[in-house]
């Protein structure tokens, strides 16, 4: 790697990290982490036939366990999420949002929407030059 494409790497990753800080002050105006936004998207982005389990969602948000344990545990106690037993095997417990957490998820996710618009152009340019291809030699 020359150090251009150093610099443009640096540039790229500060970006990222830019629109971190944007999410985290958004999901602060509602009085939620960061990782509790994670936790609300993967729920209602959940694909399978059942509700999402705790186990599913640390995967889906990288985390431990028992640190989803804790996230669930926090939005129950807002109001935003609602443990509810599996109807086939009454063993397994999904999570699922509540109206109200449906509400705030989508407050949040309509102003992340309008900034991943506002910084798309400045993403294209990274996307273009990393998917080109790459000269080891």
């Amino acid at each position: 790697m020359n150090n251009d494409e150093f610099r443009i790497l640096a540039q790229f990753r500060a970006h990222l990290r830019q629109f971190d800080y944007y999410s985290e002050q958004q999901c602060a105006t509602l009085g939620l982490a960061s990782q509790q936004y994670r936790a609300l998207l993967a729920i209602k982005g959940h694909s399978g036939p059942e509700l999402i389990t705790i186990t599913e969602l640390a995967q889906q948000i990288m985390i431990k366990h028992n640190s989803a344990v804790g996230i669930v545990n926090r939005l129950a106690e807002e109001g935003l999420v609602r443990r509810q037993p599996s109807k086939e095997d009454r063993r397994r417990v999904g999570v699922k949002l509540t109206p109200h957490g449906e509400k705030v998820l989508t407050r949040l996710a309509e102003a992340h929407r309008v900034e991943l618009h506002r910084i798309s152009a400045e993403f294209r340019r990274y996307f273009r030059y990393f998917s080109k291809p790459v000269d080891w030699a």
